[in-house]
């Protein structure tokens, strides 16, 4: 392994271990005057992120053996049972929830009941199948603004979150949820992907016939704009659909929105904007962005041939190593990594800020590069 990588990979431990011997059973999303403060685990259990953290530790624990980090992962995944069996929260996101807990564990350890919890957690995501319009329903109406409907909206996000499907049908021999994950993979890239690479946040279809009737903003600038984390997502929800499908449609798909991806950072020293196409002033970072791309690009790497592997790799290494020379506090008394990101273009509550996920895909791009990752996904 290449030595900035393993200083990196050390560096990462030291602070990941202090993190948590603190934290104990509790689950972060971001700090406050660096610290993990609030406790999502008790503030709201249904909060989409709530699997990072388990996420982060089993990577760690996979990587280094250390008992502690197993131990942290499974106080925070019986502490999502709340979550799981109280249902009514729950929305398009329950991948990224037991994802990385349950279904990193039982494939760990071979947890008959993280096993459990992951195909229950998967029949809920497949049970927001629309099979006319043929897509999974993103969120629930208490999530949006009074007065919109939501019934037939679906959101980029979902790509990393239908993983969970296809490791469904995987485990249960059942072809179903391989079905509702490409026939809602499919959708998602008519829909939402131009031609140029670029895509928007939110599709709003026809729940009766699946035909598109508005691209909207969502947390990027604008309609037309090109919300960078936005990217990421499609970048590599597609590349891990690729993973499971061999569908040479969603492989071209990730590589081309992976080349628009590369052409803007590029222009940034490989810190991507909030938006791509937001205005020069203010101007907005979202770091979280470039490492969910760098683990996409890594993705993308593994089903190339070889000549096109050093270009996917070497944007990932680069974007790697910028964020951890200029975008890091490696101080092992402050929670959190990844500074300089946000959570969307229009927020004013949290103009930049840390986020739990941006941990993790440090994470999982570091151990990628160095052949230390665990499937997540």
């Amino acid at each position: 392994m290449e030595k900035w990588l393993e200083l990196l990979f050390q560096k990462m431990d030291v602070k990941f271990h202090a993190e948590c011997e603190r934290m104990g059973d509790k689950i972060p999303y971001l700090t406050t005057e660096g610290s993990y403060k609030t406790d999502y685990g008790e503030s709201d259990i249904y909060w989409w992120t709530n699997g990072f953290w388990p996420g982060v530790l089993w990577q760690m624990y996979h990587a280094t053996g250390k008992d502690n980090y197993r131990k942290c992962a499974e106080l925070a995944e019986r502490r999502l049972d709340k979550a799981l069996h109280g249902f009514l929260g729950l929305h398009h996101d329950t991948g990224f929830m037991w994802l990385h807990s349950a279904v990193a564990d039982y494939r760990l350890t071979g947890s008959e009941g993280a096993r459990t919890r992951g195909l229950l957690a998967a029949s809920i995501l497949a049970a927001r199948y629309n099979p006319t319009g043929k897509f999974i329903r993103a969120w629930n109406p208490e999530c949006v603004e009074e007065g919109q409907d939501c019934t037939g909206w679906i959101i980029v996000d979902s790509m990393m979150n239908i993983p969970l499907l296809y490791w469904a049908s995987e485990e249960l021999k059942d072809p179903r949820f391989y079905y509702i994950a490409k026939a809602h993979a499919d959708t998602v890239k008519r829909t939402l992907v131009r031609a140029d690479g670029s895509c928007g946040h939110i599709a709003c279809l026809n729940p009766d016939s699946g035909e598109l009737t508005e691209i909207m903003g969502g947390q990027g600038y604008s309609d037309a704009s090109s919300w960078s984390r936005g990217q990421s997502w499609i970048l590599y929800g597609f590349a891990l659909s690729y993973r499971y499908t061999k569908d040479p449609e969603y492989l071209d798909t990730a590589k081309r929105t992976a080349h628009y991806f590369i052409s803007n950072i590029s222009l940034t020293d490989y810190i991507p904007l909030c938006d791509f196409r937001q205005p020069e002033k203010p101007v907005y970072w979202d770091v979280s962005a470039g490492l969910c791309a760098a683990c996409g690009l890594l993705e993308i790497a593994e089903h190339v041939e070889e000549q096109e592997k050093r270009l996917y790799r070497a944007h990932a290494e680069r974007i790697v190593k910028a964020v951890s020379e200029r975008c890091c506090d490696w101080n092992p008394e402050n929670d959190s990594i990844v500074q300089n990101c946000k959570v969307d273009y229009h927020s004013t509550g949290d103009q930049q800020t840390d986020l739990i996920y941006a941990d993790y895909f440090m994470a999982e791009a570091v151990l990628r590069l160095a052949e230390k990752d665990f499937l997540i996904w």
